[in-house]
């Protein structure tokens, strides 16, 4: 029995970078080796190498028919990337089942190399999400990431805004609360790496963005200034929307009483490892914008 003297079936990627983390972009060329151990002679048709990608979306929803009747609608959606076959050894002719259409691996271990070049045309980055996913696979995953350019205008210009707010309760006017931030650009990248994570802004793992903020509070309520990412993650299927937004970093200032003023000259918020943007994926997007917030009983924010 063939599957009883295979020991072990495995594949490796030849990495482009210095992390050994298999990563690459459209019009890389994929390569590798398939590893193959067995413990005894097999015979064997074909060995081949099938690489995937997709895009896939999944949720549901509960629906209410009326008269106490409830069903479950499901949403799917998906997109292919990536569909690439290769044969190593022997053939794909399903009309040979001949002995002599047959290739014999000795006992022992094998490796037989691939390579694949991946479609010029810009490809979905891979993304996990709460409702949705971007894979590439063969029998082992690996990681399609395309870059962004960030030294342009528009990623390198500053990001400012200015809100005023004025509290009431009933007839009572309190004084205004205003927040003014400010960040040095749109795209931040630290040595050779850059991910884009936005329409908003672009950021990279392990970078900090410096905040510039006057906060002011004429009002006569107590005030607190934050910083906050949120991710947002938007996902489609027969013509609906699904989305998720979770915080994924923050940082506080001091409460601020009534009369009082803050300053923030390059307050420091550490970006996580976070999910990168999904800017070419026609089912999944994903963004991760930074917002600037006094939190009082009315909020004032600053994106």
């Amino acid at each position: 029995m063939v599957l009883g003297k295979v020991k072990s079936f495995r594949v490796s990627y030849d990495c482009l970078n210095d992390s050994n983390v298999p990563v690459f972009s459209s019009g890389d060329c994929v390569s590798g080796r398939v590893i193959i151990e067995v413990t005894g002679e097999i015979r064997v048709k074909s060995l081949k190498i099938h690489a995937k990608g997709f895009a896939k979306v999944r949720w549901t929803e509960s629906r209410n028919a009326g008269s106490n009747t409830a069903y479950t609608q499901n949403y799917t959606e998906e997109v292919e990337y990536l569909n690439h076959k290769d044969i190593l050894i022997g053939h794909e002719r399903d009309d040979d089942n001949s002995e002599e259409g047959l290739t014999t691996i000795l006992s022992g271990r094998h490796e037989y190399a691939f390579s694949f070049e991946l479609p010029q045309t810009p490809l979905a980055t891979s993304f996990e999400g709460k409702h949705g996913s971007v894979r590439y696979w063969t029998k082992k995953e690996f990681t399609v990431f395309e870059h962004i350019d960030i030294n342009t205008p528009l990623l390198l210009s500053p990001q400012a805004g200015t809100k005023d707010k004025t509290l009431c309760c009933w007839f009572c006017t309190s004084g205004p609360i205003s927040l003014s931030a400010k960040i040095e650009r749109k795209g931040y990248t630290p040595r050779k790496t850059s991910i884009d994570l936005s329409s908003t802004i672009s950021i990279s793992v392990g970078e900090s963005i410096q905040i510039f903020a006057e906060i002011e509070n004429c009002s006569s309520r107590m005030v607190v200034p934050k910083a906050a990412i949120y991710q947002s993650q938007t996902f489609y299927a027969k013509g609906k929307m699904k989305e998720v937004k979770q915080l994924v970093a923050n940082l506080r200032g001091e409460s601020l009483s009534s009369g009082k003023t803050e300053t923030w000259n390059g307050k420091m918020l550490k970006i996580p490892p976070v999910s990168p943007s999904i800017l070419d994926c026609s089912i999944i997007r994903g963004s991760t914008p930074s917002w600037c917030t006094l939190t009082s009983p009315g909020r004032l924010t600053c994106p």
